[in-house]
């Protein structure tokens, strides 16, 4: 976790600071220079526009780890809001959720995601609502188990003895018993979030151009990845190193949070 941590504080910082280090416009297109091989004006060379490589992959850290967190938080309000719903009410509120979950469970991830950001017309916002959707479902199910362990404690009781509302019982003492799995699950669904927005912009369903993005950067290398094989294993690698980071965090989270992993 501690790894994971220094590569994702890295990340973190290029995002934020590199482009203002940076010399060069990520747009700018050179059409004569362009599958320039790595130099000390481009260290990185250039793509297919002539545009600088190493520039494009600093502005594209903005953009995928922003789609990666935005998602994941989407995932989280929207998840604990129904998942608390369906766990703490239960009846029929608790069957009409979980058969809308069930329904969207039903289709596979990157199909969904496909379908949501073909129908909104691609781009970062129906990349960032596609991948939204996809993971709700299963945060939902995870939250409302979660919560159907805690609702039956004496200390729930004694907060319904003492004519709490159901409202304060659901958020002020049963959902802050129920947060250590969903911690995790988040810090791992951003990692997740992050690689199926690069394979949405491969398909050039995701983030188009001329916004840099890491996932973007391979789709429009692909064609010429044999002779020029430098534009596109960055971008990869890069993206690898970031969903490590979260997954390597998302264990760390789990073997701290969870009391049996800790004895």
């Amino acid at each position: 976790s501690l790894i994971g941590g220094i590569i994702l504080l890295l990340f973190l910082l290029m995002a934020l600071i590199g482009p203002f280090l940076c010399t060069q416009d990520p747009n700018a297109q050179d059409i004569a220079n362009k599958y320039a091989p790595p130099s000390w004006e481009h260290l990185l060379g250039t793509d297919n526009l002539g545009r600088d490589t190493l520039t494009r992959m600093v502005y594209g850290a903005r953009v995928s780890l922003l789609v990666g967190v935005v998602a994941a938080l989407v995932n989280l309000v929207v998840g604990v809001l129904y998942g608390g719903i369906a766990g703490y009410f239960g009846g029929t509120v608790d069957n009409v959720i979980m058969r809308c979950c069930d329904v969207v469970q039903n289709i596979p991830d990157v199909l969904l995601a496909i379908c949501v950001s073909q129908a909104m017309g691609g781009g970062l916002v129906p990349t960032l609502v596609a991948l939204s959707v996809t993971s709700v479902p299963g945060l939902v199910r995870l939250l409302r188990a979660s919560m159907m362990g805690v609702r039956g404690q004496e200390f729930v009781e004694a907060a319904e003895a003492i004519d709490c509302s159901k409202i304060s019982i659901m958020f002020r003492h049963v959902l802050p018993n129920c947060l250590s799995p969903i911690i995790v699950s988040i810090s791992m669904s951003a990692g997740s979030k992050i690689l199926q927005s690069a394979g949405l912009s491969y398909i050039g369903l995701g983030v188009q151009e001329p916004l840099a993005e890491w996932g973007a950067m391979i789709s429009a290398a692909k064609t010429s990845f044999m002779a020029y094989p430098y534009i596109i294993i960055m971008p990869g690698i890069f993206i690898m190193l970031v969903v490590l980071s979260f997954n390597l965090i998302g264990d760390g989270l789990r073997d701290a949070l969870d009391p049996k992993m800790r004895q």
